[in-house]
């Protein structure tokens, strides 16, 4: 039986059509759309998972949420020792830390910018105007966009090593980690100050697979 992905545009769930092309695999895309105005996913997602994310894999009788989980899912059953170092190396520690730093410290930083630019351009009554404005400029400027550039020093050093951040090789964690590091290049700064993680980019999207993914699940704009 076929894989079958539910998939939402602009999201976390390329990556699952990405490493789907990356290891040969047969799937079927369920395409999913953000509302326009609100940029949420549509509510008939909580007919697929009850707390209306994506992405989510059909696998047989499998019905399984989470990127991480679903990346380690597929690497697990299909991977055949490809896209993770081998368990015991130091490659293999470095692998598992960037799996969970991608969404447990680099996005949080991303998700508050995208808050409180959100803020800052909100509809409000022109008297507010200002003080809406104002407060997510502060927030911004005194918070979150020092996290950001915190979080891009440090990716850039470690990238000083190897192409690949947990090794010589292409792994499961750099898919991970892309969409974080997307979104930054999209919304969080990242620009030519960090040559190495241009260059990162710049070599994950050359990947056959990785272009596969964006024509299988459409247009990718974040």
């Amino acid at each position: 039986m076929m894989i079958v992905v539910h998939h939402l545009n602009n999201s976390r769930s390329q990556r699952i059509l990405w490493l789907l092309e990356e290891l040969g695999l047969d799937y079927e895309v369920v395409k999913h759309f953000r509302d326009p105005v609100t940029n949420l996913a549509p509510p008939s997602v909580r007919e697929v998972h009850p707390l209306g994310k994506l992405p989510v894999i059909r696998d047989g009788e499998l019905l399984l949420a989470e990127s991480g989980a679903i990346i380690e899912y597929l690497l697990e059953r299909y991977g055949e020792g490809r896209f993770a170092p081998p368990i015991g190396t130091p490659e293999r520690i470095r692998y598992l830390y960037w799996m969970h730093y991608a969404e447990g410290s680099a996005m949080p930083a991303l998700l508050l910018k995208v808050v409180f630019d959100q803020i800052e351009s909100a509809p409000v009554p022109f008297f507010v105007r200002p003080i809406t404005r104002g407060l997510g400029r502060q927030v911004k400027a005194k918070l979150v966009l020092p996290q950001i550039v915190r979080h891009l020093d440090f990716l850039e050093a470690e990238l000083g090593g190897s192409e690949w951040f947990a090794g010589p090789e292409i792994t499961a964690a750099d898919l991970q980690l892309s969409f974080a590091i997307e979104g930054a290049a999209a919304r969080g700064g990242l620009d030519a100050k960090w040559p190495r993680l241009m260059a990162w980019l710049d070599r994950i999207h050359a990947r056959p697979a990785y272009q596969r993914a964006i024509e299988r699940g459409g247009p990718y704009q974040l």
